[in-house]
């Protein structure tokens, strides 16, 4: 049987995974970057990939009428809420993952296949979770924090999250390989347009760019798994209480 490409992305990212724990081990600043010669090599690599993306994205953040972008960041965002659905009850928020149903049903009907949020005019919050985040609040600790090609930051945790949450992901797992790829393509498109009004703000706060969107990740996942109540962290120098 012929591996999905989705397969082929988990297989290729475990493997990496797996060879840097075993040889690009350096002396790192922050204890939870152990890998931090290879991370910044992968960092490069990236940057030498967005000289190509980053002008694709703008061109697309300026041709593209607004309505146009809304309903293309809808339908993406209505696929994603069916499995933040999953993400809420594997979490045991039931109460989120009964609304996030109701999100779904009610736009892919009412709003045309996901193109329209009529459920948060009606009222539903979104929500965004993943299976990164389960784990994390199933207690799974970070791991070492790995800078990845093309899907940028992540800890070992969220690494393994994003094979599940790539598996899982209608998008990936399409058998026409034509729209897969197209539906991919603009996915990450649009995503990466949506960060173009933050490349300036990293560019002017930081004297090292690794440094500031690794501190920015870690802080910001851990803020997401613990729904903005994040418990106060004893630093090893701290003496406790």
């Amino acid at each position: 049987m012929k591996p999905s490409l989705s397969h082929s992305l988990s297989c290729l990212a475990f493997a990496l995974v797996v060879s840097a724990a075993t040889g690009c081990t350096t002396t790192a600043k922050n204890p939870k970057d152990p890998f931090e010669g290879f991370n910044r090599a992968m960092f490069a690599v990236n940057e030498g990939l967005d000289v190509v993306v980053k002008p694709v994205a703008q061109g697309y953040d300026t041709a593209a009428p607004l309505p146009v972008k809304v309903l293309i960041g809808n339908f993406f965002g209505n696929i994603w809420d069916v499995w933040t659905a999953v993400n809420n009850l594997l979490q045991g928020k039931g109460e989120q993952a009964i609304s996030d149903v109701g999100r779904v049903l009610i736009n892919s009907t009412a709003g045309i296949g996901g193109a329209f949020d009529v459920a948060a005019e009606m009222g539903l919050t979104k929500h965004a979770e993943d299976f990164g985040q389960t784990l994390g609040r199933w207690g799974v600790g970070d791991g070492p924090y790995f800078y990845w090609p093309i899907i940028g930051p992540r800890t070992t945790r969220d690494t393994v999250g994003w094979m599940v949450d790539v598996y899982f992901d209608p998008v990936w797992r399409l058998d026409n390989v034509a729209w897969r790829n197209s539906l991919v393509a603009t996915q990450y498109i649009d995503r990466r347009a949506s960060l173009l009004p933050s490349d300036k703000v990293v560019e002017e706060a930081a004297f090292d760019k690794y440094d500031y969107i690794r501190d920015a990740y870690l802080q910001h996942r851990r803020s997401e798994i613990f729904d903005g109540e994040v418990p106060y962290e004893v630093s090893d120098d701290e003496p406790v209480r």
